[in-house]
This record gives structure tokens, sequence and C-alpha cells, in this order.
């Protein structure tokens, strides 16, 4: 199913970019990448759900094909502003939302946000405290200040992402460098501004998102890698706890990043999660 690249601005002046497969007449379903993430990261899951839907996957701000913004608007406000101009640009009444890490935090706060206007909502490895306490967390941190903002080589970019992510699949990791990474004279530099995004994420407080998981409305699935440490397998059942629409499930072999650890599995849930919604007629 071939992509259509298109662009619209945010209230505050921002060029955004995001993707968009399918048929109009299709279910809406709207895709939130992760931290140093992009549009095309969802390609596999697009691919795999075939006809029937019209998704979008949005560059969020700084990312991809995005404008960059100054590195204090990198926190979950200004990414729910940008989600509601998207939402308003596409003309979406009701839609389905899918967020990873960084999107899913900002998925369930536009889901406080804006109560009745998600049919579903499933949110890939992130609850309340991941963003500001444990292991993943850290280890975020720790490769926020680490990260070079600049390689020599390709194979110099290559090893970085090996090395930072051990287990990714040659897919995976052809695909970062083709979106996450481009070359100027000679140079590979980040497509995402690594720097602003490194700042934010060390110096702004992470958005308490135990709010959003009690005031969810709508049936929301939280899909956790088995071996994620940045999502405590006790916060699961915090959660589910917490509120009857939410349903949890985790991903034996996956770590953080389930939709490239185990990609057959992660679409197949996302599937069937979306043929159990009851869609309001279009």
């Amino acid at each position: 199913m071939p992509s259509e690249s298109c662009f619209f601005t945010n209230r505050s002046g921002l060029r955004l970019h995001f993707l968009r497969w399918g048929e109009s007449s299709g279910v809406p379903l709207v895709l939130l990448h992760g931290l140093r993430a992009y549009a095309q990261t969802w390609e596999s899951l697009v691919q795999s759900l075939g006809a029937g839907y019209c998704i979008y996957a949005l560059d969020q701000r700084g990312r991809g094909l995005s404008d960059w913004a100054a590195p204090g608007s990198y926190h979950a406000q200004s990414y729910v502003e940008d989600l509601e101009d998207f939402v308003a640009h596409v003309g979406l009444q009701r839609f389905v939302l899918l967020g990873h890490s960084l999107g899913g935090a900002n998925a369930l706060e536009y889901a406080r946000q804006n109560p009745g206007r998600l049919i579903g909502l499933m949110i890939e490895d992130i609850g309340p405290g991941s963003s500001s306490q444990g292991d993943g967390a850290a280890r975020i941190r720790r490769e926020m200040s680490q990260t070079p903002l600049q390689f020599d080589s390709w194979e110099a970019a290559r090893a970085f992402w090996q090395a930072s992510r051990p287990g990714l699949s040659e897919q995976g990791l052809a695909s970062r460098l083709a979106h996450s990474m481009k070359e100027n004279e000679g140079v590979i530099t980040w497509r995402h501004d690594q720097q602003g995004i490194a700042e934010a994420r060390l110096s702004i407080e992470p958005t308490d998102l135990w709010p959003a998981v009690r005031a969810l409305d709508c049936p929301t699935l939280f899909i956790r890698g088995g071996r994620s440490d940045f999502l405590p397998p006790t916060m699961l059942q915090a959660m589910s706890a917490s509120n009857p629409h939410v349903r949890t499930v985790e991903v034996a072999g996956a770590s953080h990043y389930v939709h490239d650890d185990q990609g057959e599995v992660f679409n197949r849930l996302v599937a069937d999660f979306l043929l159990n919604l009851a869609i309001p007629a279009r």
C-alpha cells in the first residue's frame, strides 16, 4: 500500500509532516512514534493491516521532515496541541490512536484532554513513572547525554545503532539509517533535532500519566515488551486495576521496542484489537 507524503502548518507556525495510507472511507488510525523515531517507523504495521483503514503517521515536531522547534517546546502539551491541529487539518471526528513511548505519553495526554474523541487507544511500552524512574528512564537519559551529533561515515553510524540497539533486525537498522540520518558534505548527521530533544529530555519534568490513565473512556490496550526496562509488569497490573477500559499484554522476547523486536506479534495484536472495536458508521 503506497504512502502519500503531506504537510500542514500548526497553530504556532511550524510545518509538520505526515504520511497517509489508504482511502478516506477507511477506519481512521493515527500513529505516533517514539522519542527519536519518525513516521516510517510504522511501515511494517501499515502493510500488515492492509485495506479497510485510513492510516496517518505524524512526524512529531523536531523529527523526520517536520520543523524543529525551541527545546523548551519539546514537551507533552506542545505535542498534544500539534496532534489537535493535525486532527483538525485532516478533518477527523472519532478515530483510533496508537503511540510508542513518547508517542504513547502524548496519546494518553491527548485522550485526557479530548474526552470522547477516541474509538480506541493502543499504548506501546510506557506508563506512569516510566520516563522518570527505573532502569529504562536512566538508560534514555544516558543515551541522550552520550549520543554524538555527527558521524564521519555511514559505517560509524551503523556501528552506533548496532551498539545502542543490540538485536536490532537488519530491516530495523536499514530503516533508522534511511529515515533518522542524512549526509551533508561527507558528514552523517541526524534528521531529528538531537541536541534540542536531548536538552528537553534531560531538563523537562515528565508528565504524570496517572490522571490520563484513570480518565480513559475508550477501549485501551497497553503492550509491554517482556524484556522491557521501561514499563514494569507491576505497572501493568496497577493500570488495569485503576480503569475497567484498560487491557494489558506482554510480548515475550521484546524489549522497549516491541514493534522492532517482535514485529509479527505486535502487528497481530494491533490488528486483533482493531477488529474487536465497535467502529461507528461513517
